[in-house]
């Protein structure tokens, strides 16, 4: 079936197909503006740095500095404007072209809902955590009176046995606690292909076509049932719309590093994401979560093919978000970020390693993005844009590096070896080296204004507004913004390290493996010091060398050096909790959720008397799994029926290897096969009931029977 033409939707269902129009031309003029601000900044800077360079450019090495100087200083200048435009939004109420401007509170919640899926793709993610902020979205719906139109899918992509059998579980007992039987489905794939978004489309194949609408979800994600609802209307009042995302403030961060995270997130964040949408309009990227997409224009128009050119260029798509909302767009529908939907969240990674083990596989995703930018097909200009923004969030930094090296390599030849008045071959007067320390210093502080006078705008609206005391009051908050700022300067030089190296693994395309995230751990400091290790090597080595060549440069090279020099303790420090409990505590680096409360907090948080039982045995999920009868049924009615042939002769010896002398010498493939076979899950079952004590099983099941409190009918 073919999807409508969203212009004969809108019509037939009461719209306007003209809509379009309007913000078109304002995208427009604000992208024209956008771009001679960042020109006018981007060469006036460059002027300057090419009169700061002792032989103005005449130099090979100074060419190259100059061709850096000018795509950093532009990248900088456009984050710049974009806070710009998100204060000068701001201050005026907000966009008039956004979707929430167009339809009062009245007409909205008039507009009845249509079928949703909310989906949550989990791929050997914490398995309470997961289940945990499913019950939270779960329970807000149901507070909304709306709940009769949403499903919940929990889409599972694990292979680890023991993963597997613990969300099992665990979604059976979230559909006994929340009544949610025939609401709250699991389905776990048996074949892995193409990451995520390869399991959302197994799950569009199978029941797209039940539903009008998807939210996505993220194994982190937490969305007020308020704002799903209100997604939803927007969507049936503008059918033209394919994707609407809304801007995710992060929340329930517990160690220092996410709790400086999370405050720069809702600091700054409502501010640069107004800037972005203003710019974006109904051409805005798509993040993978948190977003309610049409589905049936999605179905048709957004499937993913294999990239088919080399090396990182070719294969499966990694990050596939962007791409998605570009298709949607050579599609003819919109795609659109609602600043104006609160009630939307996910957390930060709780340490800079963990941060950087996710970066490192979106870097290589971004990357792939090249690839479309330039040879995608009728795509539109704003989403090659996106596509671009992408990439440089990752290929700034060795960019960054460069210009370090060249600048190194420069002052060290200017200060060891003798002045060249003929740089160029074919030069017929002499050229003067000349210095402006002046106009250096200007250019230094120039470009550190660009850094971090969005923060000041920031601070500056959040004042205005007189939403300060929501972030502890107005010497709280600013003391907040300094100390963030300090920890943001010394985690750049990290962070421009580590994308460099994750850039050059992605160019040589060294493979990846895709694992789920950590969400709580601290960092050891055995660990911290292996991983910053080499870099902490390299900057001491650039600073002594430095200070050699010359102490000025050495001063230079500090802000960069210093924090590399640090990163181990850095990283320590950063991971742990009870730090970020202190600040916490002295009213520092402080969100609205923890002084004003919030129920989906509360609900994530709040205990659950289902699984209680469950956590109190010191039993692994596969013990669990064939101990407890109650549990034993439920993974017997997910397996497969038995299978006939030269392996099924292998599983049984597997399975009685597994009755005489436990789990713990049987590889996970093994297992993983025992828990998927339904006849193996029932006949260990019942013969480990009916083990010695002596055995292993009979020690395990006297484990669970004291866990039982001496009943084991309770298990």
């Amino acid at each position: 079936m073919c999807a409508p033409a969203p212009a004969q939707t809108a019509a037939r269902r009461g719209g306007h197909s003209d809509r379009a129009v309007p913000w078109r031309r304002a995208a427009y003029m604000r992208r024209t503006v956008l771009t001679l601000l960042v020109l006018a900044q981007t060469l006036t800077a460059t002027y300057y740095m090419v009169a700061v360079l002792p032989y103005h450019g005449g130099t090979g090495v100074e060419k190259g500095i100059t061709a850096l100087f000018a795509l950093l200083f532009g990248w900088v200048s456009v984050g710049f404007w974009t806070a710009g435009f998100g204060f000068i939004v701001q201050r005026l109420g907000g966009d008039r072209f956004s979707l929430l401007r167009r339809h009062s509170p009245a007409e909205l919640e008039r507009t009845p809902l249509a079928r949703t899926a909310v989906v949550m793709p989990i791929y050997h993610e914490p398995v309470d955590r997961c289940l945990q902020g499913l019950r939270a979205v779960y329970r807000s719906l149901e507070r909304t009176g709306k709940l009769e139109h949403f499903d919940f899918f929990i889409l599972s992509d694990s292979r680890d046995p023991q993963t597997v059998l613990a969300e099992q579980a665990g979604w059976y007992r979230l559909c006994e606690e929340l009544n949610g039987g025939g609401r709250i489905y699991y389905r776990r794939r048996t074949l892995n292909l193409r990451y995520k978004s390869g399991n959302i489309a197994d799950f569009l194949r199978r029941w797209g076509r039940r539903y009008e609408y998807m939210a996505v979800l993220d194994a982190d994600s937490l969305v007020r049932g308020e704002t799903l609802v209100r997604m939803v209307q927007l969507m049936e009042r503008e059918p033209q719309v394919g994707i609407l995302q809304t801007n995710p403030a992060i929340i329930n961060a517990r160690s220092t590093f996410a709790r400086v995270q999370q405050f720069a997130n809702r600091a700054y964040g409502k501010l640069l994401g107004a800037g972005l949408a203003s710019i974006q309009l109904g051409e805005a990227a798509y993040w993978g979560h948190n977003a309610v997409i049409r589905i049936e224009p999605f179905m048709k128009h957004c499937g993913l093919r294999a990239l088919r050119g080399f090396g990182v260029f070719k294969g499966p798509v990694l990050s596939h978000d962007f791409i998605e909302a570009a298709y949607m767009g050579r599609a003819g529908y919109e795609v659109w970020m609602e600043t104006g939907l609160d009630g939307s969240y996910e957390e930060s990674p709780p340490s800079v390693v963990d941060e950087l083990a996710r970066d490192r596989r979106w870097a290589k995703g971004n990357l792939q993005h090249l690839w479309l930018l330039l040879f995608g097909r009728r795509i539109r200009f704003a989403h090659r844009m996106a596509f671009l923004n992408g990439i440089m969030s990752y290929f700034s930094s060795p960019l960054w590096l460069a210009f370090l090296v060249l600048v190194s390599i420069e002052t060290t030849r200017f200060v060891l070896w003798p002045i060249n008045y003929f740089p160029s071959q074919h030069q017929l007067f002499p050229l003067w080296p000349q210095w402006h320390p002046e106009w250096a210093l200007r250019l230094a502080v120039s470009t550190v204004v660009l850094l971090f006078l969005p923060k000041v705008l920031a601070l500056l609206d959040l004042t205005l507004s007189r939403s300060t005391r929501t972030f502890g009051g107005p010497v709280a908050a600013t003391a907040s913004v300094v100390f963030e700022s300090l920890v943001s300067s010394l985690l750049a030089p990290v962070r421009m390290l580590a994308h460099s190296r994750f850039v050059a693994g992605a160019l040589l395309n060294i493979s990846l493996h895709w694992g789920g995230q950590n969400r709580s751990a601290e960092i050891p400091w055995s660990a911290a010091l292996i991983t910053q290790a080499p870099a902490t090597l390299i900057a001491g080595a650039w600073a002594g060398f430095a200070f050699w060549l010359k102490p000025l440069f050495f001063l230079w090279t500090l802000p960069v050096s210093l924090p590399l020099v640090l990163a181990a303790p850095t990283t320590v420090v950063l991971s742990r909790v009870r730090l970020g409990q202190r600040l916490r505590r002295a009213g520092l680096l402080l969100v609205p959720e923890e002084l004003q409360g919030s129920p989906l907090l509360d609900d994530l948080h709040g205990d659950s008397d289902s699984q209680g039982p469950d956590r109190s045995l010191p039993l692994t999920p596969f013990e669990q799994a064939l101990i407890d009868p109650k549990t034993n049924a439920i993974h017997a009615a997910l397996a497969r029926e038995p299978r006939e042939g030269a392996r099924r002769a292998n599983l049984l010896a597997v399975r009685e290897q597994c009755l005489q002398h436990g789990p713990e010498d049987i590889p996970d493939d093994d297992l993983a096969r025992l828990v998927k076979d339904r006849e193996s899950l029932l006949w260990l079952h019942h013969r480990i009931w009916r083990a010695p004590p002596d055995n292993y099983w009979g020690r395990r099941l006297e484990v669970h029977v004291i866990g039982c409190g001496g009943n084991p009918a309770k298990g």
